[in-house]
């Protein structure tokens, strides 16, 4: 083999590697419970998470607010990781109504039907507690935190 062919083939086995690499690194992480039907729920965990991840928000939101005012480096380290500590609660939050509930636990009764009605009513309950998880996100006002609580109130009424 010639030095010229040797390069070649060294630098395509280099490339080769490289990308071998990447694909192997440069995973993402999805859980979810299993989307086929094993039929292994615990719903009560499921609200409980829920639970957690909104007094985790709702720390992060004081945290954010006290470090407000303050301007030095670690104060504004300190309120970018409680941002991103919201975030990734408000979207587990989410993540868990979507993937979880609706997709595993509410059935599709058809208009008309025998209970229609509590079908939609476990729609919107489900719906607010999406749309509330997004709104701590959008916001460091406790307020939005009350609002998930209560939500996942309601939502929790439907798993006892």
């Amino acid at each position: 083999m010639n030095r010229k062919s040797f390069v070649s083939v060294s630098l395509a086995g280099l490339m080769l590697a490289g990308a071998a690499f990447v694909m192997t690194t440069q995973t993402q992480q999805v859980s979810a419970h299993c989307q086929v039907p094993c039929g292994i729920y615990d719903d009560a965990a499921r609200v409980a998470q829920l639970r957690e991840d909104t007094v985790t928000i709702a720390k992060a939101i004081n945290g954010i607010n006290e470090l407000a005012d303050r301007h030095d480096g670690n104060s504004l380290n300190q309120a970018a990781r409680w941002i991103s500590t919201k975030e990734d609660h408000a979207s587990h939050i989410i993540q868990v109504v979507s993937e979880y509930f609706l997709t595993q636990k509410v059935k599709v009764v058809t208009s008309g039907a025998e209970g229609y009605d509590a079908y939609l009513k476990k729609l919107a309950d489900h719906h607010a507690v999406m749309v509330a998880a997004m709104k701590t996100k959008q916001s460091a006002n406790p307020k939005t935190v009350d609002d998930l609580e209560h939500a996942i109130d309601a939502l929790a009424v439907h798993y006892k």
